[in-house]
């Protein structure tokens, strides 16, 4: 953590409307805002006064894609997913009233735990306690695939029907919103993904989705190595199930990758001894769930073009810069990236996607 410069949180705004909500009954005690570090995206404050405290959640500053970082949203699925007894956050209030703070946002319960990044958090770990966070992720994404969409009051969180298709569009869409550049290869790509995932019945599998898993989205005991909590949940929705799974695998990364290695997500975190391979990733996932992953190769090609275009809005806020811990040389890393996951989700629809992301 660190605290928070050039991207300040309000905080006698945010105390005002504490007040105003009745989160606290303190006027006099001074609020502290340190600024969670690590993600690329949406703004995340831990906030506290004496012995209580919050976190604070709100849209990155500058570029934003349309409905991306949607705050009503992740509150939305917090409250329905925290009803049934999943592993989330506690959420306490969502401001849509932009004057507060300068946008949008929720504030929800900290959870303490550890958070695993970066290789130099597992390197030292114990052969037991990554195999234990492996099978914690599996289990814990299967367990949410599995959730009643009606019984926890997100029924009409999402379309399921279509949703590749319209994913596909979506994505293709916000590239011309974020490009910094003409990337031929990316348009190419874009009209053959669209081509193979129209060939898709419209009508699949489906299931509530989080959008965005992986092992940094998620708050570990230290002790145990249990999941206590998954977090960021903006992207969430009614969705195909194996897009939750290509993108988990498309983020995991095993020491003889090639291809993978130009992608600085998830900074080589399992490559340590101990994490599953992606095969046998696989493997838990279907045991558990007893789900078919026959679609499993676009939705990886899927997984690429979306972290690429993502990757593409953050290199423009750090090019403005309005990125969180952005750099030029960054910035650089980021064009690499997404060419190299351009090339991955080609040959996902070529080889397969196992293979593909081996190369």
């Amino acid at each position: 953590m660190e605290k928070s410069t050039g991207f300040d949180l309000d905080l006698p705004g945010f105390q005002a409307w504490l007040l105003e909500r009745q989160l606290s009954n303190d006027g006099s005690t001074p609020l502290e805002a340190e600024l969670l570090t690590g993600g690329r995206s949406n703004v995340t404050y831990r906030v506290s006064q004496g012995e209580r405290e919050w976190v604070v959640r709100r849209p990155p500053f500058g570029h934003v894609m349309p409905s991306a970082h949607d705050m009503g949203r992740e509150f939305t699925v917090l409250s329905g997913l925290r009803g049934r007894g999943f592993r989330v956050p506690q959420p306490y209030a969502f401001c849509d009233d932009a004057r507060v703070i300068g946008a949008p946002f929720l504030v929800m319960e900290f959870v303490a735990g550890s958070v695993y990044a970066h290789r130099s958090q597992t390197e030292g770990l114990a052969v037991e306690q990554t195999s234990t966070l492996s099978e914690q992720l599996v289990s814990v994404l299967a367990d949410l695939h599995a959730v009643n969409a009606d019984a926890v009051g997100l029924g009409d969180f999402g379309r399921p029907q279509g949703f590749l298709q319209r994913q596909v569009r979506r994505w293709q869409q916000q590239w011309e919103l974020s490009q910094t550049r003409d990337f031929a290869l990316m348009a190419e790509f874009a009209t053959r993904l669209h081509s193979r995932v129209g060939q898709l019945p419209t009508e699949t599998d489906w299931s509530i989705i989080h959008g965005d898993y992986r092992l940094d989205n998620t708050i570990v005991d230290p002790e145990t190595f249990q999941i206590r909590a998954v977090v960021d949940w903006e992207m969430s929705t009614l969705g195909h199930p194996m897009s939750d799974l290509a993108l988990l695998l498309v983020y995991w990364t095993q020491p003889n990758d090639g291809l993978r290695k130009n992608v600085p997500l998830t900074d080589g975190v399992t490559d340590a001894a101990g994490f599953v391979s992606r095969e046998q990733i696989v493997g838990m996932y279907v045991e558990r769930s007893g789900r078919s992953v026959d679609d499993l190769d676009v939705c990886i090609a899927l997984s690429c073009f979306k972290l690429a275009v993502i990757l593409e809005s953050i290199r423009k806020r750090m090019i403005a810069g309005q990125q969180v811990g952005g750099s030029t040389t960054e910035a650089d890393e980021l064009l690499l990236a997404t060419d190299a996951l351009i090339e991955i989700g080609n040959l996902s629809l070529t080889i397969g996607g196992m293979q593909a992301l081996s190369s």
